[in-house]
C-alpha cells in the first residue's frame, strides 16, 4: 500500500475547554529568547513535564508573536497522560477536524467517558471554538480502516502513536484520519506548530452529555464583553 498525502481541509475546527483561558505568553513576543523568559515569568516551565517538551520541540517549529500563538504553543506542552491517539506523552500535537459537528462528536465522547470514569450521571462544560489553516502535506490515511486496523483500534493507541511520532520524526506535517465519533467526519493531526496558520477564535459553547447516551446537546453561549 503506498503512502497518500493530501492537504488539510480548510477551516478546520478545533473545541478547547473555556477552564483553560487563551492566557498569552507567546502572542506579542518577538524572539525565542523572550519566549523563554516570558513562559519563565509565567510559571509555566515550572512544570518539569512542560520545560522537557520545550526543549523537544525544536526552536524553529516555536510560534510566538501573532495572535494566538499561545493557544498553539500549549497544546503541544501540556499533553494528556498517555498521549493522545496520534502523539506519545512526551509531546503533543494540534488535533482539529474539518467541520465543527466532528469536533463536537470528538470532544463530546471524551467527555461522555470522563463522566463514566467520574461515576456521575452527566456533564457539563463551556467550549471556546477555534478555527485555523493547517498547512503542509499530511500522510492520508482515510478509507483505510481496514488496512490499517491497529492504526484505528477504538481501545488502544500503541499503534496509532508510533504511526504518528514516525511521521514526526520523519518531517511530516501530520495525518488527516477518518472520525471514530462521527460517521463520515474527519480529524486532522498536526505534528509541526508552525504549519497551524490563522488561528481565530469563534463562538463559545456550552456541551452537556449523559453518561448512558450518546446524545450531545450544545448551547451557543452569549459572551459579554
Amino acid at each position: 500500500m503506498s503512502d497518500v498525502f493530501a492537504a488539510a481541509p480548510v477551516p478546520s475546527y478545533r473545541l478547547i475547554p473555556s477552564r483553560f483561558p487563551p492566557i498569552g505568553l507567546f502572542d506579542t513576543v518577538a524572539t525565542t529568547a523572550d519566549a523563554e523568559k516570558v513562559m519563565e515569568l509565567a510559571g509555566w516551565t515550572n512544570d518539569r513535564l512542560v520545560a522537557e517538551r520545550l526543549r523537544r520541540l525544536p526552536e524553529e517549529e516555536w510560534v510566538y508573536g501573532r495572535p494566538n500563538a499561545s493557544v498553539v504553543m500549549a497544546s503541544y506542552l501540556h499533553v494528556p497522560l498517555g498521549g493522545a491517539r496520534f502523539n506519545g506523552p512526551d509531546l503533543g500535537a494540534w488535533y482539529a477536524a474539518a467541520t465543527l459537528r466532528t469536533a463536537a462528536f470528538e470532544v463530546g465522547h471524551h467527555l461522555r467517558r470522563e463522566a463514566v470514569l467520574s461515576g456521575m450521571a452527566s456533564l457539563t462544560r463551556e467550549y471556546r471554538t477555534y478555527t485555523a489553516e493547517l498547512a503542509g502535506s499530511y500522510l492520508d490515511i482515510r478509507g483505510q480502516q481496514a488496512e490499517r486496523p491497529a492504526v484505528y483500534a477504538l481501545m488502544s493507541y500503541t499503534v496509532s502513536q508510533a504511526l504518528g511520532e514516525g511521521v514526526r520524526s520523519s518531517g511530516g506535517a501530520g495525518i488527516i484520519y477518518d472520525s471514530l465519533r462521527h460517521l463520515g467526519g474527519v480529524n486532522i493531526v498536526a505534528h509541526r506548530p508552525s504549519n497551524i496558520l490563522q488561528v481565530k477564535q469563534a463562538d463559545h459553547w456550552q456541551m452537556a452529555v449523559q453518561a448512558a447516551s450518546p446524545r450531545i446537546e450544545m448551547v451557543k453561549l452569549t459572551v459579554r464583553g
